[in-house]
């Protein structure tokens, strides 16, 4: 016994030593959450090197030094991030576990596996070499360091919504982040032919990041493949909001945050509840997705021989048109855009393909959300009736908004065709068949609601025309959409109030619904600052460019604040100056002005005194 007692088991010691850690970290917590605390930031801050120090292999040529000093310092990072994962399993085992979600074990496991080559040497025989080439191969490495780096990052930002920041300085300082990066990124050797200057890469930036579509360079010349890569990448957050990207990797990998952040990210998606998070998240990641391949696929096959490219530029093509149509951004990687003349004359099917995309993308994901609900309901409720079970109640599948917008855009749509139609029937379509005047003319109905892509050419069309786009551009799509201007519902808002005034009512009703007086004020005063902003960007830009033609310039301050990318051609000419308040504009359209200036000035307490109302004269 005393043998036994003196050489203990190895589940004895194993025992005995978890005993230790658990004393040991019960009379030291303080300190080792102090600890971890200090930990944490110095892993948020690894991980931003590391996406940074990983991006520039992308975008720079390395020398053989230069490439030995940047492996050395990513085994630094690895170091810090193995510290950090190892710290917590160990002192924090308790708290780690039940914050974690599994796939975050995924993550913590893979950087833990990334030390084998540093405590175990390659050897020269293998047992099993394909599993040996993979797990010391320095790509496997840079990819787990990225992707730890990526859910560090993103659990970091969401983390500050926990802090009581205010979400839409959240939301803005992501864009600002994204937007600066993006044009840093752009400059780099490897994305552009020959070079690029800093104010036109801001430009493109931000045109990308705010999904507008306007630029001063020609992208199909002027950006690398690895420079649509990161215009693409661009695009597609700005598209879905930078927000929706960091809270789907903080809630789905960590799950580690408060309350308060779960609500400011309920709001920011119009998730119903907070138990819908995550499922929302993942509707409309899969919903992008699944469109986004969908018109790939269309696109590719409505385009296949018809270009003269190779297979492997086809599918870019297609590739990144869908993503630009989907994200209403109007960025196109051919020559002249979708004004070719190989496409205008082609079979148009395109043209109808990229409308369904910009439609889809221009009703918001609200809407989407609300229509695959009714959808999924409708065939409960065939079910049931196959069954021979009551069918259920069927009763408001559709809510106020949905059909608020799907209302106003199906007459939008309809008028505008046949204004365009028949405005531009003898002028720029001209020279078309009548199947090809009918599908420009769909085409053209939706395109300056957002997207701004171009077809025919803008400068040739009639004042009337270009009146009507602008009034196009400043209504834009759906709310939580990819679309610009002031948004559909908020349009209907305004109108159906003016309907309400001139019948002498006191509620504003739709669809047998009354409307809360809160969103008709927020209409509203979306609409003053809407025709405010577009006043002073106009008079500016038109004082800073008095050689160029004040139509061009008009037209092109709506097509930047209201974020949709159509232009006369003044573009490429603005000084950088103009380039930078076209700038400012695009920001301030895709974050929207009423946002930014709640954030900014702050929620206030109504004053207990409530003062005598009185009249205006108004007439």
């Amino acid at each position: 016994m005393a043998a036994k007692r003196a050489n203990p088991s190895a589940r004895e010691r194993l025992t005995i030593w978890r005993h230790s850690i658990l004393r040991f970290t019960h009379h030291f917590t303080p300190a080792i959450d102090l600890g971890a605390k200090v930990l944490g930031v110095l892993t948020f801050i690894s991980a931003v090197g590391c996406l940074l120090l990983s991006v520039t292999f992308v975008g720079f040529e390395y020398t053989p030094g230069a490439i030995s000093r940047s492996t050395r310092l990513l085994h630094a990072f690895q170091g810090v991030f193995a510290a950090n994962v190892i710290y917590n399993i160990l002192l924090r085992r308790k708290a780690t576990r039940t914050a974690t979600r599994p796939l975050k074990w995924v993550v913590d496991i893979a950087i833990l596996l990334s030390l084998i080559p540093l405590l175990y040497p390659h050897p020269q025989h293998p047992w099993i070499p394909v599993l040996e080439h993979v797990l010391y191969s320095r790509w496997l490495l840079c990819s787990v360091l990225c992707a730890y780096s990526a859910v560090e990052i993103c659990y970091g930002v969401i983390s500050a919504l926990g802090k009581r920041t205010n979400p839409s300085l959240i939301m803005a300082v992501s864009f600002l982040i994204l937007i600066f990066g993006g044009s840093l990124l752009l400059m780099m050797p490897k994305c552009t032919v020959e070079g690029i200057t800093f104010v036109d890469s801001l430009f493109v930036a931000t045109s990308a990041v705010c999904i507008t579509g306007l630029t001063p360079v020609d992208i199909s010349s002027t950006l690398t493949p690895t420079g649509l890569m990161i215009l693409a990448l661009m695009i597609q957050a700005g598209g879905l909001g930078v927000m929706t990207f960091t809270s789907f990797f903080a809630l789905f990998f960590s799950g580690n945050t408060s309350i308060y952040s779960q609500l400011m990210v309920k709001d920011m998606i119009y998730s119903k509840t907070i138990s819908q998070l995550i499922p929302t998240l993942l509707y409309i990641l899969g919903v992008t997705v699944v469109i986004e391949l969908a018109g790939a696929a269309a696109i590719f096959l409505s385009v296949h021989n018809t270009l003269g490219m190779s297979l492997h530029d086809e599918l870019v093509f297609s590739a990144f048109h869908s993503l630009s149509a989907f994200c209403n951004a109007g960025f196109s990687n051919v020559e002249g855009g979708l004004s070719n003349p190989m496409l205008m004359g082609s079979n148009q099917s395109i043209y109808l393909i990229v409308s369904v995309l910009v439609a889809a993308g221009g009703l918001g994901f609200p809407i989407l959300m609300n229509l695959r609900q009714a959808f999924m309901a409708k065939c409960r409720a065939l079910r049931n009736r196959l069954h021979h079970r009551p069918p259920g109640s069927g009763a408001h599948q559709f809510d106020l908004n949905t059909k608020i917008v799907l209302c106003a855009t199906g007459w939008i749509f309809l008028i505008s065709t046949i204004a365009f139609f028949l405005m531009e029937y003898d002028n720029t379509l001209r020279d078309m068949s009548l199947w090809n005047k009918a599908v420009q003319s769909v085409f053209n109905s939706w395109v300056p609601r957002s997207s701004g892509f171009s077809s025919v050419p803008a400068a040739g069309m009639l004042n009337v025309t270009l009146i009507m786009f602008v009034v196009l551009m400043w209504i834009g799509g759906g709310p939580q959409s990819t679309a610009g201007g002031v948004k559909v519902n908020t349009f209907a808002a305004m109108l159906l109030n003016l309907r309400s005034i001139v019948k002498g009512r006191t509620r504003v009703v739709a669809f047998k619904r009354t409307i809360a007086t809160g969103s008709l004020r927020r209409a509203h005063a979306v609409i003053a600052l809407s025709i405010i902003s577009y006043t002073v960007y106009a008079i500016l830009l038109v004082g800073l460019e008095p050689l160029l033609s004040t139509r061009d310039l008009l037209y092109e301050a709506a097509s930047a604040l209201f974020t949709v990318g159509s232009s006369l051609g003044v573009t490429p000419l603005l000084s950088p100056s103009s380039k930078i308040l076209l700038c400012t504009a695009m920001f301030l359209g895709r974050v929207g002005l009423i946002s930014l200036l709640m954030g900014i000035v702050g929620s206030r307490t109504e004053p207990r005194a409530r003062f005598p109302e009185d009249s205006l004269i108004i007439n």
